[in-house]
């Protein structure tokens, strides 16, 4: 199959001209936090839902509600905790004493970006409450089910260090996710930025510069961004050294991992990159793209053993070697 480059190159630039606009006007609001930006980006442009890793105070739900505004979307916020029920996400059945009928009232699920802040707060039902949401984008109220408007995105945070009456979220529940994104403070300079413009209350206010539609049509430029065979391998390389590292030369991590990533990892590893190529405003993928992303598409689909934790060695760690390792085509 010939692929035109050239010509596709030349589309995809044109396309992702909206990128630059988003990062424009997000900045308006968030100082720095670039990295947690464009990975909500590369969420939004292939329906991937990202959970997001930080300490409080990051800017995390600033930046969701941010990039709401300037894509004109609704957005709407669930705070988890545990007393909540699957009804307060999805929505009920109310009765109505004078029509003597039940009608639906929907929850704060049918939006265009739901902030599913401190996800594992919530017991396990309500989890599988969102879980229905995201994976099939439909709610089921009653005996009625009810499709969820795209662009559709669940970005869940969860808070690192306070474990204390939380439910971890299952290992199915998890791989559901398709970037898992740490976030971590800001350099001293950005800082300085977010004190001043904090002191000074000067917020400006964020307009829309792109509309849901547009992030439609983007996801179909997405999916023609050319991918080479030799990219493809190098995915299931990747992957596959995390199933079976004996057989790229990492026999040492065999007794550290208890499970490699899923044929989900491989699928939105592929897809991630060709997102992130189109975020660089380019119409085919490298062997970088897939390094840049491969973090954060990997690092909630590797278990660790007993062994790995008693020595102190973290996903990252893994994820390094098997980067260092596999050959880059």
């Amino acid at each position: 199959m010939h692929v035109d480059i050239e010509a596709l190159n030349q589309q995809i630039f044109i396309d992702s001209a909206f990128v630059e606009k988003l990062n424009e006007e997000t900045g308006k609001v968030i100082v720095g936090q670039h990295h947690m930006i464009e990975r909500l980006l590369l969420g939004l442009l292939t329906r991937g839902h990202v959970l997001l890793e930080g300490l409080p105070g990051l800017a995390k739900t600033l930046a969701i509600k941010t990039l709401s505004q300037a894509i004109n979307a609704k957005f709407s916020r669930i705070q988890f905790t545990p007393d909540l029920l699957p009804a307060d996400i999805i929505g009920t059945m109310i009765y109505n004493p004078s029509k003597n009928e039940f009608s639906v009232r929907k929850g704060p699920v049918f939006a265009n970006f739901v902030l599913a802040d401190e996800i594992n707060r919530a017991p396990a039902k309500v989890q599988s409450a969102l879980l229905e949401a995201m994976q099939e984008r439909q709610v089921t109220i009653g005996n009625e089910t009810f499709k969820l408007q795209e662009p559709f995105l669940v970005l869940a945070t969860q808070n690192p260090i306070e474990q204390e009456g939380t439910y971890p979220l299952p290992e199915a529940q998890v791989d559901r996710f398709m970037l898992k994104v740490k976030i971590t403070y800001p350099n001293m300079e950005d800082e300085r930025q977010i004190i001043r413009r904090n002191l000074e209350g000067d917020f400006s206010p964020i307009s829309p510069v792109v509309e849901p539609e547009e992030i439609l049509k983007a996801r179909e430029s997405v999916r023609k961004v050319y991918m080479d065979e030799k990219i493809e391998r190098y995915i299931l390389d990747i992957v596959f050294a995390s199933r079976t590292p004996g057989d790229y030369n990492l026999r040492n991590l065999g007794p550290l991992i208890n499970y490699g990533g899923s044929p989900r990892a491989s699928i939105n590893l592929a897809i991630a990159s060709k997102a992130y190529a189109f975020l660089k405003r380019r119409g085919y993928v490298i062997p970088e793209d897939v390094r840049n992303i491969c973090h954060d598409v990997m690092r909630h689909r590797i278990g660790l053993t007993y062994e790995a934790e008693a020595e102190n060695v973290t996903q990252e760690d893994i994820i390094n070697k098997i980067l260092d390792t596999v050959e880059v085509p």
